[in-house]
Formats: structure tokens, C-alpha cells, sequence
């Protein structure tokens, strides 16, 4: 067992400063009216005694938690085990940190959770919450226009039904999903292949529909339709890519080349090529989407793919949701996706790198 220690109180920074309480509280709690070489005795103080301002009464204060939710519309298995999480939640830390700001993690399993979500958010605990990874038929977007939470959102939103999250002032980071795919497929058609097979991933998310109407754009341009069995859907998972792959050779055992809509679909449909005799890129061309360092390390040969940059995406839902909390408590109005606020999204740039598999 050990003593508790006492903390340093607003009233001894005070003392030690030779200022009020009050005095210290605005320096401490980034209030006006406070002359500087006050504020640089409070703040010499602060760090001569180690005070750390109690963030439940700052709060009261300032109605600032200093914390964001970010939400992913996934179960753990998925989120956990999917680097392309990882990368967008280290560019949300990075920024989150830099403004000295907390990250609250919330991921959802079923209903429940989306309902637990919900309260959470209601309850007044984050100043913000960063959303992505939804569903068509996800409710959490109605859920958190109703908790009336500043909101970004990852990935161009789709409703569905839910007439309620369709908030005309939505901000949202997306990367030009369709115009990567129309540069997967154009190189391989390039590459003089013309039975050009597409593994989707979940249609019930729009980059996979997003993904989906590119390939079929350029099938279009360059040959008029395109054959419907070389569509296969999946879910974005290597395991979903071996499936596909193996239907795919089922249906089409002359298919030459494989635009699929991300690399760890990519990942799996190589691994089905490899162990049907066929040669990559000779036999079959494959292409993914993203670019995730971890899993084109893993392929063999070294994967072609639409890189996207998933960090910055990351960066920029936590930049463009903290200028909204900041304009907020500027003008007292609701921004960062709240009702009455300008319609903002910002689309990033797709590049095709070239490697062996196409």
C-alpha cells in the first residue's frame, strides 16, 4: 500500500503565483483578460508545483472534453485484424495528439452496440466524433444527428432510408474511389487483356459501389459491356478474395486479369492463382486498391494497386472536425457537421503504382 499524494490545488498555484484563484483558472482554462506577465507567473507556477488542471471541473468551465470519439461501424475481429484501420487511426492520433486532444475508440457488434454508442455520444463526453466504415443500413448515422454530436465522417456517406442523417451540412473525407478503379482497369485493358474480371467488396458500402461503377465505366468505353460473370461480390477480406477468385475461375477459367477492390482481396485471389497453376502476371494480371505497406509485402509477386492515402484521410477527418469545435465556440453556432452548417467534403487523389502482378 502506498500514501495518496495530494494534488496541487488552484489555490496554491494562486499563492505561489501571488494572483486569485479566479486569475489562475482563466490562465489555466484559456480565457481572455488575463495581462501576460500575470499569465507567465500563473504558468511558472503551475509548472514549479506540477498542477494538473482536475478535467471534470475544466469541463464544467469550459463545456470542452478535450476528447473525440472516433467510431467504426465494425466488430473487433475485423477492425483488429484489417490494417487499413490501423493506418486511418494513426493519422486521427497523430492530429487528435498534436491539439492535444484524447481518443475515445468505440467500435460496434450489433444493435446494441449501436444503441450503447449512441448514449454515449448523448451523454456529453466527447466534444466531437469521427465516423467510419458504415453500412447502407447502419443506423448510426440517425442515432448521432440525433445525439446532435459534431460530426466527420470517413468515406462518401450513403443513407439508405434514414432520412434523418441526411443532413445537407455532412463533412466527409473520401478518396476518388471511382476514378482509382477506372485507372486499375484501363491499365490492365492496356496491358492488351480483355477478359478483365472485378472482386468487389461490400456493395452495402459505397467505395465498393464506388469502386464497382468504375470498372464498369471503363468495361464500357473500351468494349462496349462487359461479361457479368466476371463480377464476383466479396466483403474486403483475403479469405472473401478466395472465395471470389475460386468462383470466378469456376465461371470464367479464361479470365486474364483481376482488378480487385482492395489488397487484402487482392492477397487472397493471388494465393488461389498460385495454387491453380496460374502465372502472375503471364496467365493472370491482378491489380488491387489501396497500397498498405503491410499487405503488398506479402505478395508475391509485388502487387500493382491504386494507392489511396489512408493516414492523411485519418489527419484530415480530426483537422476538419477540431476547426469546426474551434469555429464553434467562436461564433456559438454549430459546425463540423452540424445542423446549419456549409456542406464540406474533401476528396483526395488516387495514384496506380506499377509492380510485377500487372
Amino acid at each position: 500500500m502506498t500514501e495518496a499524494v495530494s494534488r496541487p490545488t488552484l489555490e496554491a498555484v494562486a499563492a505561489r503565483a501571488g494572483v486569485s484563484r479566479a486569475t489562475v483558472s482563466r490562465v489555466v482554462n484559456g480565457g481572455d483578460g488575463v495581462r501576460e506577465p500575470l499569465a507567465e507567473r500563473v504558468r511558472r507556477a503551475v509548472e514549479e508545483l506540477g498542477y494538473v488542471p482536475n478535467q471534470a471541473a475544466r469541463s464544467l468551465v469550459t463545456r470542452r472534453h478535450d476528447a473525440v470519439a472516433v467510431v467504426i461501424a465494425e466488430p473487433e475481429s475485423r477492425v483488429f485484424a484489417d490494417p487499413f484501420f490501423a493506418l486511418q487511426l494513426r493519422g486521427i492520433s497523430k492530429e487528435l495528439t498534436a491539439h492535444d486532444n484524447q481518443l475515445v475508440l468505440l467500435l460496434t457488434e450489433g444493435r446494441a452496440d449501436h444503441a450503447r454508442v449512441a448514449r454515449y455520444l448523448a451523454g456529453g463526453h466527447v466534444d466531437g466524433a469521427l465516423v467510419f466504415s458504415l453500412h447502407l443500413d447502419d443506423p448510426l448515422p440517425g442515432l448521432i444527428h440525433d445525439a446532435g454530436v459534431p460530426t466527420v465522417f470517413g468515406g462518401r456517406p450513403g443513407w439508405g432510408e434514414d432520412t434523418r442523417a441526411a443532413d445537407p451540412g455532412v463533412v466527409y473525407v473520401d478518396c476518388d474511389n471511382r476514378g482509382g478503379a477506372r485507372a486499375a482497369v484501363r491499365h490492365l485493358l492496356d496491358l492488351g487483356r480483355r477478359r478483365v474480371a472485378h472482386i468487389t467488396g461490400a456493395l452495402d458500402q459505397t467505395s465498393a459501389a464506388d469502386r464497382l461503377d468504375g470498372y464498369r465505366d471503363v468495361m464500357a468505353d473500351v468494349l462496349g459491356e462487359s461479361d457479368p460473370r466476371l463480377v464476383v461480390e466479396s466483403d474486403f477480406t483475403p479469405a472473401g478474395g478466395e472465395r471470389a477468385m475460386r468462383e470466378l475461375l469456376d465461371r470464367c477459367p479464361d479470365v486474364d486479369a483481376v482488378f480487385a477492390a482492395n489488397d487484402l482481396t487482392a492477397l487472397g485471389a493471388l494465393r488461389v492463382l498460385r495454387a491453380s497453376g496460374r502465372r502472375v502476371p503471364e496467365d493472370v494480371a491482378v491489380v488491387g486498391f489501396d497500397d498498405m505497406v503491410p499487405v503488398t509485402e506479402q505478395t508475391d509477386p509485388p502487387l500493382t494497386t491504386v494507392r489511396q492515402d489512408i493516414e492523411e484521410m485519418g489527419r484530415l477527418m480530426a483537422r476538419l472536425l477540431l476547426q469546426g469545435l474551434s469555429e464553434d465556440r467562436d461564433r456559438q453556432r454549430p459546425t463540423a457537421g452540424g445542423p446549419g452548417s456549409p456542406a464540406s467534403a474533401v476528396i483526395l487523389p488516387t495514384t496506380l503504382i506499377r509492380r510485377a502482378s500487372a
